[in-house]
């Protein structure tokens, strides 16, 4: 389950880079295959590691900067030049990971919200300020205390995820309107109840909800069995139950702009210009002007 909670973050901080693909294909194949691969290696990386130190030194360390520390106390020269080299992976692989996994992502998120004063770099120095702020080390007390930190913080994101994923694949099937979608207009179909989408909070608080209670039992409270075993797969029960009430919610009180069949953008189109609306209505119906450009040939010629 571990993995699932180091993955989760990906996975909703994905749209961040891959709004940058050219086709949607690209976008998929290189999260389909990069993601679950990486962190199995790591994962397994991890298992062997810990399981040699007790061979080594006669106790499980999990923490590498424990191991490392290990290996200078055992003296000479070949464990220090090793444990630098480590140490230097370490650091360029904590790097990458807060860039690719925080500050992007918190930068744009930022950027969204008040574009005209915050950039994506602002939101990445602010996003850093707080990373200090909040004392991260003690996160790194115990390995209980760092598993149940990850824990958490999958129940929160694994209702983002299956609220996004449950919008894009069932309710609208792939189809949107890429102008609207930066237009805070009450015209667009994405504005929603003055700017609100409370289906999608409904559905997020309602993920978060069902593990709750595992979470109280999971820092040390006296809480029913039943809650601990759905807290033990609660990536799952956040993402399924937060998915299948957006869903029930978009059914009972429709969105706009949606389709009833598969309407992704395709690799061959030229022209993503498909759609019209009405400014006062808000509703969204699909183009019937014309044919759509789908030739890549055209495209060279222009």
């Amino acid at each position: 389950m571990l993995t699932e909670h180091l993955q989760t973050a990906l996975i909703v901080n994905a749209p961040d880079f891959s709004r940058f693909a050219r086709k949607p294909k690209d976008a998929f194949w290189s999260q389909l295959i990069t993601i679950p691969v990486s962190f199995a290696v790591t994962s397994f990386i991890g298992i062997i590691v810990s399981s040699s130190s007790t061979i080594i030194f006669g106790k499980a360390i999990w923490n590498p900067l424990d191991l490392l520390t290990a290996f200078l106390q055992e003296g000479g020269s070949g464990n220090r030049a090793g444990v630098f080299f480590i140490a230097s992976a370490f650091s360029l692989a904590q790097l990458g990971t807060n860039i690719a996994a925080n500050s992007v992502s918190a930068g744009t998120d930022m950027t969204a919200l008040l574009p005209r004063y915050i950039n994506i770099r602002r939101g990445g120095y602010i996003c850093a300020i707080i990373g200090l702020v909040i004392c991260p080390w003690n996160f790194l007390n115990g390995a209980s205390a760092f598993t149940t930190y990850l824990s958490a913080y999958s129940v929160f994101l694994s209702s983002i995820a299956g609220v996004i994923i449950c919008d894009y694949y069932l309710v609208r099937k792939g189809f949107l309107i890429v102008k609207d979608l930066y237009s805070a207009r009450a015209s667009s179909p994405y504005f929603y109840f003055y700017g609100f989408h409370w289906r999608g909070y409904t559905a997020y608080i309602a993920g978060i909800l069902i593990n709750i209670v595992g979470f109280v039992g999971a820092i040390g409270k006296t809480v029913p069995k039943g809650a601990t075993y759905i807290y033990n797969l609660n990536f799952f029960a956040g993402f399924i139950i937060s998915s299948a009430v957006y869903f029930i919610l978009c059914k009972v009180f429709p969105v706009p702009a949606n389709s009833d069949v598969w309407m992704e953008a395709s690799d061959d189109i030229v022209d993503l210009a498909y759609v019209e609306s009405d400014n006062e209505s808000g509703n969204v119906e699909p183009w019937k002007g014309g044919e759509l450009q789908t030739s890549k040939k055209d495209n060279e010629d222009v």
